[in-house]
């Protein structure tokens, strides 16, 4: 059978979600609980996207095919009871053979928490990015809806990104601030390695006075990664839903209202 499950991390404790020779990735960790659950049955869990090292997930979205015939509970409760505290199972379901939980995606979304404060947090450090100085967020809503639609986004490509094409479709850029806490959310059809980082780079540039809108979309029209500012440190991003067909029944793949921080 096929399972789907939905899940959520805290990425500071792993070296990311894909699985590494050392095994500290989160892929790596549920695999070693789902296996045991299995009956020591070896099991290969498929993601909806790959994160990085310190990138945490409200809801990323994982199917695996196993023979082991176990109530949807111990899918979840029971892998939970052998999971470290910053990986949970929020949900399982039985699917289809035709359910793929990348490539039956249709949508991804994410939100970037970032701190505009004088003093680096404390509280929240490692679950917010910072920035030192006052950003002017309506410079860079502005500059943000450059980047909507389809576009190539090289310029917001990592160098060992290895998707097939720098073309996606972003549908959604929206920033919002509450009292120097923005936060970011964005949604397209799929994303490069890096690219949400990278965008939030630029519009920081963009928030600091360094660079304006127009900048914006002569850097996107480039498709020069080099010529765009640093990628963005990854405390603050978090993957907070996937979009699947609604024939696939699955429970919400949004879980942005589980975040901590809103």
């Amino acid at each position: 059978m096929r399972i789907a499950l939905g899940i959520e991390y805290d990425g500071r404790a792993f070296a990311g979600w894909q699985t590494q020779p050392h095994g500290n990735t989160v892929q790596d960790r549920l695999n070693q609980a789902l296996s045991q659950i299995a009956g020591n049955q070896a099991i290969s869990t498929l993601a909806a996207g790959r994160t990085d090292a310190g990138v945490h997930a409200a809801m990323q979205v994982v199917h695996f095919d196993t023979e082991a015939a176990r109530p949807l509970n111990a899918w979840v409760r029971g892998v939970n009871a052998l999971l470290p505290p910053e990986i949970a199972v929020v949900w399982a379901r039985e699917v289809d053979e035709t359910f793929h939980a990348r490539f039956s995606a249709f949508s991804r979304s994410y939100s970037y928490f970032l701190l505009s404060s004088p003093v680096r947090p404390c509280l929240l450090a490692g679950k917010v990015g910072w920035f030192h100085q006052a950003l002017d967020v309506g410079a860079m809503r502005a500059a943000a809806g450059r980047l909507l639609g389809r576009h190539d986004f090289s310029s917001f490509r990592a160098s060992e990104c290895q998707a097939k094409s720098p073309v996606k479709d972003l549908q959604q850029l929206d920033i919002h601030d509450n009292g120097g806490l923005l936060r970011f959310d964005l949604k397209a059809d799929a994303f490069l390695h890096h690219m949400v980082r990278n965008i939030v780079g630029a519009l920081v540039y963009v928030g600091k006075g360094a660079m304006d809108a127009d900048g914006m979309s002569a850097l996107l029209a480039a498709c020069d990664r080099t010529s765009a500012p640093p990628t963005f440190m990854p405390d603050g991003l978090y993957l907070t839903g996937v979009g699947y067909p609604e024939p696939f029944a699955l429970p919400s793949q949004f879980a942005a209202e589980r975040l901590a921080l809103r």
